[in-house]
C-alpha cells in the first residue's frame, strides 16, 4: 500500500476532526504521507480531499480552492460559538418577523467580496496563541477582520413561521471563509441575533460529495486491494490550473528542475499574470509538475517538480 499516490475523495463523517480522519486512514493503509486539504470543524460533515504518498506537495494548491456549503440558519438567538452547539448568549426581544423579500435582500447583499471577522472559536493565532484554547479560556480578543469572497449564494428553503426562522442555502466561497459567520452577519443584516444550525461541504474545488467514500468504503476497499482505482490523479485535482505541454528536450531540462525558455501559451499575458501557476505536462502527456511563468525574462519555473 505504500505506493498509493493521488488524492482520496473522503467523505468526513460527524466527530470527527480533520486530524481524525487522517489518523485513521494512517492507520487503515499503513502510510505516513497523508496530507488533508481543508480544515473541517468536528461536527460538520463533507468533502475532505486527502492527498496521499507524493500528492502531499500539493496540498497548499488544492487548500486553495473554492469550497461550496449547504447550511441552515437559525434567526433569533446566538451563541459564543457561532453554531447550535454553543451556549446560548443572546435571543431576540421579540418575537422574529421577517418577509421571504427581506430574507433575500439581506443573503444576497453579502455576494463578492466581504470583509469577516474570524470566530473566537477558530483555529486561527493570533499572538502565537489559537483563538478556541483563548475562548476555552474565557478570553476574547481583537481579531483583524479579513477579506474572503462569496463567489454564490442560492437559498434552497425558507420557513418564516416558527419561532427561530431557519433558512437552508447553498453557499460558494473562497478559501479562509467561515460560513458560521457568514450565518451571524446575516442575522445583523436582518437585525437579529443568528447562529449556523447544520453545515455540509458539498465540494472543494472540482471534487464533488457524489465522488467521495466513507471511512468504512474505504477500510474496505483497502481491504479488496482496489481502493488505487478510487483515488483522483494529481493532476486531475488541478485541473483549475491552466497547463503548458513540453516537448521532449523541455521535459528532460523541467524533471531536473531546470528554468525553461518557452514562449508564453497566450501573446495577451500581462505583467500581472507573470508568475501564474501552470500545470505541466511531458511529451507523453504525463503531469510533471507546477511552473510558473517570469514575463519579464521569458522563462518558465520550477515550483514543485514530480520526477
Amino acid at each position: 500500500m505504500d505506493g498509493l499516490e493521488g488524492v482520496l475523495p473522503v467523505w468526513k463523517p460527524a466527530g470527527f476532526t480533520s486530524h481524525d480522519v487522517v489518523a485513521k486512514l494512517r492507520r487503515i493503509l499503513r502510510m505516513k504521507r497523508i496530507g488533508h486539504t481543508g480544515t473541517l470543524d468536528p461536527q460538520v460533515t463533507g468533502v475532505l480531499p486527502l492527498c496521499l504518498g507524493r500528492a502531499t506537495r500539493l496540498v497548499e494548491y488544492i487548500q486553495e480552492l473554492p469550497k461550496e456549503y449547504e447550511a441552515a440558519l437559525k434567526i433569533g438567538y446566538a451563541t459564543d460559538t457561532e453554531d447550535a452547539g454553543g451556549q446560548v448568549i443572546a435571543r431576540a426581544d421579540q418575537e422574529v418577523r421577517l418577509t421571504e423579500e427581506q430574507v433575500r435582500t439581506a443573503i444576497f447583499s453579502f455576494i463578492g467580496d466581504i470583509q469577516q471577522v474570524p470566530p473566537m472559536y477558530s483555529a486561527v493565532k493570533v499572538d502565537g496563541k489559537r483563538l478556541y484554547e483563548l475562548a476555552r479560556q474565557g478570553m476574547e480578543v481583537e481579531r483583524k477582520s479579513r477579506t474572503v469572497t462569496i463567489h454564490d449564494i442560492q437559498i434552497l428553503q425558507m420557513d418564516l413561521t416558527q419561532a427561530y426562522p431557519e433558512v437552508r442555502f447553498r453557499v460558494q466561497c473562497s478559501k479562509g471563509t467561515y460560513i458560521r459567520t457568514l450565518c451571524v452577519d446575516i442575522g445583523k443584516a436582518l437585525g437579529y441575533p443568528a447562529v449556523m444550525s447544520e453545515l455540509v461541504r458539498t465540494s472543494t474545488g472540482n471534487i464533488r460529495q457524489e465522488q467521495c467514500l466513507t471511512l468504512e468504503q474505504i477500510e474496505q476497499l483497502q481491504q479488496q486491494g482496489t481502493l488505487a482505482d478510487k483515488l483522483i490523479p494529481a493532476e486531475a485535482a488541478l485541473a483549475h490550473m491552466p497547463s503548458v505541454h513540453l516537448n521532449e528536450v523541455q521535459t528532460k531540462k523541467a524533471l531536473l528542475g531546470q528554468k525553461l525558455v518557452v514562449p508564453p501559451p497566450s501573446k495577451q499575458m500581462t505583467d500581472e499574470e507573470s508568475g501564474d501557476l501552470y500545470a505541466a505536462y511531458a511529451a507523453d502527456t504525463r503531469f510533471i509538475g507546477i511552473f510558473k511563468w517570469n514575463l519579464s525574462s521569458g522563462e518558465l519555473h520550477p515550483v514543485k517538480v514530480f520526477s
